[in-house]
């Protein structure tokens, strides 16, 4: 039986941010404060890596203040950096790690140990860093010891923020300037957030080019909602007959808006209320309320914008008359788990029609959901997608592992339970 939803929440601030903001307030110059600071497991592991080079990071829910040392102001760490679950803390600090005078390494949970890390080795160690897979595999853990650097123009072969950012990172400890250049424009927080610190860096289409040895200056920066995070509430509401609510704050990057451009396509009632720019990012409050939702195409350029978000745009497709194909996805095979088989797995264990492909899949929606046994794989996303679908299944949606959720959103029940009373 379908639940509505009602009333108006803040999600947790953007990951993404809050990751960048600990990275470069740790090497820039002075204090840095973070407010609406994302308090999940996944920012803490940056704070700790930190923390294990130097760097005071005093840190309460969400506020967070980093005393910059500098770009050369890093210590060795002791012992060996854990990343835990963070994939972003993994591969934006080796390209940090990587311009450094002392050796390092890194590792982190099972699912790190599984990632690629290649991705961000290959460009890296063309610059002239030494970075070494300790097992051979192209995954952590990483040794990564000291090198002189050289600026390089890195034809990226996917378009991922992760690797844009590590490479720009280290070019911040390059000799020469340093261009990548993306097949499509991914979020773009670290070249906005570079800026705001001092870095001269530059844009021309999808190359992006950073000149060495900046003086970056500690910054005071208000972190948005992540709209990561919103998307379960878009969703939810979308999908649940009569519901309506108000999520504040949400930020709209427009390379991070793609789903409330593929909601929109698929008939959801969307309203962006108060957009403002906060801390050089645009946010709004996004008012939603449930509406029929038809199937779409989803690939292309777009999948950048909205590549965290396409399992909660698998259950809209599932709730959704029609068919909706979603390609050029890939990437989804190496995120916490393999999300493309999590999804059309777990889908279909709910009756859903649902066909996985080598890049995304192919859903027809229109039947009722119903109640099932759900494998997270310790995927906080997997778990906070079918948290919603439990709202308009027939019967009752187990999880394995409902707590993976911390990772990102350490409310998301909270939230949940608010929205439905």
């Amino acid at each position: 039986m379908a639940h509505a939803l009602r009333g108006k929440i803040q999600v947790p601030g953007d990951k993404s941010i809050s990751h960048r903001g600990i990275m470069l307030g740790a090497i820039a110059e002075g204090k840095t404060e973070l407010y609406g600071f994302l308090d999940g497991a996944d920012c803490r592991s940056s704070i700790a890596c930190f923390r294990q080079m130097g760097i005071e990071i005093l840190q309460e829910r969400d506020h967070a203040t980093i005393c910059g040392r500098g770009l050369h102001g890093l210590s060795q760490p002791r012992e060996t950096l854990d990343v835990g679950n963070s994939g972003t803390t993994a591969r934006l600090i080796s390209g940090i790690l990587a311009g450094q005078r002392f050796f390092s390494s890194l590792t982190g949970d099972a699912s790190i140990r599984r990632r690629p890390m290649d991705r961000i080795m290959n460009p890296l160690n063309t610059m002239g860093a030494r970075i070494r897979s300790r097992n051979g595999n192209g995954c952590a853990p990483l040794d990564i010891a000291p090198a002189v650097l050289r600026g390089i123009d890195y034809l990226s072969p996917v378009a991922s923020a992760q690797i844009k950012s590590s490479v720009l990172l280290a070019g911040l400890y390059a000799k020469g300037k340093t261009s990548l250049t993306e097949p499509a424009k991914s979020r773009d927080h670290s070249e906005r957030m570079l800026r705001a610190f001092g870095a001269d860096l530059t844009q021309d289409g999808l190359t992006v080019t950073i000149s060495p040895d900046p003086t970056l200056v500690g910054q005071k920066i208000q972190v948005p909602g992540d709209i990561s995070s919103a998307a379960y509430w878009i969703a939810a509401a979308s999908i649940s007959p009569g519901s309506e609510i108000i999520i504040e704050n949400v930020n709209v990057n427009p390379t991070r808006d793609g789903i409330l451009r593929v909601a929109k396509a698929m008939g959801a009632d969307i309203e962006r209320l108060n957009p403002r720019i906060v801390s050089r990012e645009p946010v709004a409050d996004l008012l939603v309320r449930s509406a029929s939702l038809r199937g779409t195409r989803i690939d292309g350029s777009i999948i950048p914008t909205l590549i965290d978000e396409i399992p909660v745009i698998a259950l809209m497709a599932a709730c959704a008359e029609g068919e909706t194909i979603i390609a050029d996805a890939r990437e989804l095979r190496v995120k916490e788990s393999d999300r493309i088989e999590s999804i059309v797995t777990n889908l279909s264990a709910m009756g859903v029609s649902v066909t996985g492909t080598e890049d995304g899949m192919i859903i027809r929606g229109g039947p009722s959901l119903k109640g099932a046994e759900i494998a997270t794989r310790h995927d906080h996303r997997i778990a906070m997608t079918f948290s919603i679908a439990s709202l308009v299944a027939d019967g009752p949606v187990l999880l394995d592992d409902p707590s993976c959720v911390r990772i990102s959103y350490p409310d998301f029940y909270r939230s949940l339970r608010f929205l439905l009373s």
